[in-house]
């Protein structure tokens, strides 16, 4: 028998992969199925943002003279409907994963101890284990920090109403994600940066995501000595540019980022931040012992953990299959989709037009928000280094274009291209007027 711990997204389909192949596979839940992503981070963050952009477009049609006013948002409605498509999604998800052939246990602690799996307290017999217990998120030890009002991504759901005042700790794509909903639905955000924010992202990428965030305070470099109220959250204390300044606020958002959930993994080798040591198969230090998603460390995304998953099964399976993280595309979901795939742009070709108008930015002509597009390609090969695409479609023109990059795709391949029309992508285009900018060139 093999044991999976976690039914997140590493561990359920790692599970179905084992059972497909007529393995005898026990995942062990002590949550729900469908792990963070979906009852946490991405489907929540999603549900929310669907609904912050058309927030966001009533507005402009309505400052257009279109409609006639923006509709009241019903913020209590809107998490109490959003929790049933989540149980929905679920029950999907187990029918999925048992129709494969998987025994599920919920609600019973899994944990790992040397060699041995143990179901709460009793031993159970494994050939075989991969743990996938995921993540949790990072709270920073703050005075003050258990304050109520004050919320993670796990516990956001609990809140009682919309609050007035919003702080959002954190400079990465979590907490821009959750400024962008939370300004839209009519709070007053502020966004409190430990360095820069969106320190990782392009340039072009993050002055988009600034413009997109107006109205949003965003205060960079800025150090938090404590959070203060009686008995609520009221204020928060900061230090920036060597002034303290207290701010007040209705409800605090821990955005800080995530750390692996592996208290109850022992005798694993593990890094720093408790994240399982693994090789590119998903290998730990103990035979036979694997280790998938984001229980194994950074970058915490669900694609990623999928397909360690899948690395994991196969290398169980007899198959030599290797990560390789070269390549892996992302997003900021703004009012567009602001995405990317960049492998090195050192030594590159750059160009960068803006989007273009089609479904979903017709109307963001006057104001310019079309988003963009980028292309990052070796000037003497054209072969494509790295892209950004910043629009309705941002997402899914990243995933296709990474997948193209390692393959070794060019600039040139493009010149036989024929896109469909009306796009708002404009990445395919600008690849086939680089590839006649570096022929000129050469």
């Amino acid at each position: 028998m093999i044991a999976v711990l976690g039914g997140g997204p590493a561990g359920r389909i790692a599970s179905i992969r084992l059972a497909s192949a007529g393995k005898e596979v026990q995942l062990i839940e002590q949550g729900g199925i469908g792990g963070q992503c979906l009852h946490f981070g991405c489907m929540p963050v999603c549900a929310l943002n669907d609904i912050a952009r058309m927030m966001h477009s009533t507005r402009m049609y309505r400052d257009r003279g279109i409609f006639d006013s923006v509709p009241r948002l019903h913020f209590l409605t809107l998490l109490h409907e959003m929790k049933g498509i989540q149980q929905k999604i679920a029950s999907i998800l187990d029918y999925e994963t048992r129709n494969a052939g998987v025994d599920i246990v919920y609600g019973r602690t899994g944990r790992f101890e040397k060699n041995c799996i143990f179901l709460d307290d009793e031993e159970i017999e494994a050939r075989q284990v991969i743990l996938a217990t995921g993540s949790r998120p990072y709270i920073p030890d703050e005075e003050g920090i258990g304050l109520p009002g004050i919320y993670t991504p796990h516990s956001l759901w609990g809140i009682k109403e919309l609050p007035d005042t919003m702080t959002i700790v954190g400079g990465g794509i979590m907490a821009a994600e959750f400024a962008y909903i939370f300004k839209e639905f009519g709070s007053k955000v502020t966004l409190i940066c430990r360095s820069a924010f969106l320190k990782s992202l392009d340039d072009h990428l993050r002055a988009l995501a600034r413009k997109e965030l107006q109205g949003v305070e965003i205060r960079e470099n800025c150090r938090i000595c404590s959070f203060n109220g009686d008995p609520d959250v009221a204020s928060v204390h900061v230090k920036t540019n060597g002034q303290d300044l207290s701010l007040r606020t209705d409800a605090v958002l821990l955005a800080t980022g995530l750390v692996p959930r592996s208290e109850k993994l022992n005798g694993v080798m593990k890094g720093p931040a408790g994240e399982v040591i693994v090789d590119d198969r998903m290998r730990t230090t103990i035979e036979n012992v694997y280790a998938a998603g984001d229980v194994t460390g950074p970058p915490y995304l669900t694609p990623v953990a999928r397909h360690q998953g899948l690395v994991a099964a196969d290398n169980i399976l007899g198959k030599d299959r290797r990560m390789d993280y070269r390549y892996i595309p992302q997003s900021v979901n703004l009012t567009n989709e602001l995405a990317f795939c960049i492998t090195s742009d050192e030594g590159t070709a750059k160009l960068t037009i803006p989007g273009p108008a089609g479904p979903g930015t017709f109307w963001s002509v006057p104001s310019g928000e079309t988003g963009l597009a980028k292309i990052m390609a070796d000037p003497d090969s054209g072969e494509i280094r790295g892209i950004c695409s910043a629009g309705p479609g941002g997402g899914l023109i990243a995933g296709y274009m990474a997948f193209l990059m390692k393959r070794n795709f060019s600039v040139h391949d493009f010149e036989e291209f024929i896109e469909v029309h009306p796009s708002t992508d404009g990445v395919y285009g600008l690849a086939k007027y680089t590839s006649e900018l570096l022929k000129k060139h050469t």
